[in-house]
């Protein structure tokens, strides 16, 4: 996509000037038809993280789970006080880690994580340190855990040229589910995701996706891949996500 490389570069060095200490995250859900006009809306405002030349960031992620989906559920059921597993590789800069999501009854979220070897990316749950990392920060055992979810995307990250706000852009977002064996594909979705200081003014990105007719979209990866790929799996709470996405794969 040529407009990604008309846009100045930004290295992850730079990136971690970045910091967005009371920060408000907004997500949305478009069809991936608009990507180069929203992007050539809004190029002179932003920067575009580039690693090795790359401006298209390349993830795969491995969601983990108990056998009767408890925290895909507790997500479903809107408990305020949640949790996501998952192991992802950064391909690009070819680094791992096993990343524990914590969403609290204030709707804080919060992540920690360790690095891991990339080639254990398959193993993980038998690496004696991802072993003593869940014990310490979960209530799942990991005797109860299993492989559930794996997808891959790619990713666009852009930041204001006031260093205030960051962007993320996923596309190309594929499932497969490991415990049923089910593939889907919703390659023709983007999600973008907007970060920046509570209070800030209405930004660039924010105006761009308005005058495109782009709402305000929540959207989980974990519990739409599951939705989609695990017919054992609750999801009436997602069902105008998953029409919204089946219209933009129809159109």
């Amino acid at each position: 996509m040529d407009i990604l490389y008309q846009m100045p570069p930004i290295g992850l060095e730079d990136m971690k000037e970045v910091r967005l200490m009371n920060r408000v995250d907004q997500k949305y859900m478009a069809s991936a038809d608009i990507l180069e006009e929203l992007l050539t809306r809004i190029a002179d405002g932003y920067y575009v993280q580039h690693i090795e030349g790359n401006p298209l960031a390349p993830y795969k992620t491995l969601y983990f789970d108990t056998a009767d989906l408890a925290m895909y559920t507790m997500h479903h059921n809107k408990k305020l006080n949640r949790q996501k597993l998952r192991v992802r590789t950064y391909r690009s800069t070819n680094t791992t880690f096993f990343e524990i999501k914590n969403k609290d009854n204030k709707k804080k979220t919060r992540k920690v994580r360790i690095p891991i070897d990339p080639s254990l990316f398959d193993s993980v749950l038998d690496v004696a340190e991802v072993v003593q990392f869940v014990n310490e920060n979960t209530a799942y055992p990991v005797a109860t855990l299993h492989e559930c979810l794996e997808n891959r995307f790619e990713r666009i990250t852009l930041v204001d040229k006031g260093m205030s706000e960051r962007i993320t852009i996923d596309r190309g977002i594929s499932f497969h589910n490991r415990a049923t064996g089910i593939d889907s594909d919703i390659s023709r979705l983007l999600v973008i995701e907007v970060k920046h200081e509570v209070g800030a003014p209405t930004s660039d990105i924010e105006r761009a996706l308005h005058d495109l007719h782009v709402l305000p979209r929540r959207m989980s990866k974990y519990c739409i891949g599951t939705a989609l790929t695990d017919p054992t799996a609750k999801y009436n709470r997602f069902k105008q996500k998953l029409l919204f996405i089946d219209k933009i794969h129809k159109t």
